[in-house]
């Protein structure tokens, strides 16, 4: 397919496969669903009643002081004893093969571009890190919030739109399906275009 570059008048070929197939939302939610999942930290953790120090001593004679029968100080009904059901640390990942997650970006990318909240520029605009430059570079391109993807980090554009609002900077390796879904907009050049169609051919 033909796309139109910011400040260009003529158009570029693009691969199709990666920037005009078929939008599947059920494929999308599934790989977004799996990246969100995969960033939890699964850390949460509770002390069973075998994990609660002491309480090896029975507290109390079993008859005769009128109390309920007690085994342990740590059982879970005395204060100071164990959870009942504890939380152990788990892993929430979820399994996306390569295929398929490569699928869900192409998907992404896709309807980005059908939408028009996919715009494609030679380069980022931006030669001093300063932030009324990356400004002037966000309202040329209609940008209030987003994501820029390059092809490789620059210092001065990272330091230049780091003071400004849901506006975020990421090369191509870095690139995820969240925060593509998540952007208004999405500024990417060329040279990532071209990077993005390599990675995902």
């Amino acid at each position: 397919m033909e796309i139109k570059v910011a400040g260009k008048k003529s158009k570029i070929e693009v691969s199709d496969e990666v920037f005009n197939r078929d939008f599947s939302e059920a494929l999308v939610h599934q790989v977004v669903t799996a990246y969100l999942a995969g960033g939890r930290a699964g850390t949460k953790a509770q002390k069973s009643r075998s994990d609660v120090s002491g309480g090896g001593k029975k507290p109390f004679k079993q008859k005769g002081t009128g109390r309920a029968r007690a085994g342990t100080i740590r059982s879970p009904i005395w204060v100071g004893g164990g959870k009942t059901f504890a939380a152990t640390p788990r892993d929430h990942s979820q399994k996306v093969n390569k295929k398929m997650y490569r699928a869900g970006m192409k998907s992404i990318l896709s309807e980005l571009t059908r939408t028009e909240r996919l715009v494609f520029v030679n380069s980022i605009d931006i030669k001093d890190a300063k932030t009324k430059d990356a400004v002037k570079f966000l309202a040329k391109h209609d940008m209030k919030s987003g994501t820029i993807v390059v092809d490789e980090l620059d210092s001065n554009v990272l330091l230049a739109t780091r003071n400004i609002p849901n506006v975020y900077v990421t090369d191509v390796k870095s690139l995820d399906p969240v925060s593509l879904v998540s952007s208004e907009k999405v500024v990417m050049t060329m040279a990532a275009a071209e990077k993005v169609q390599e990675w995902l051919a």
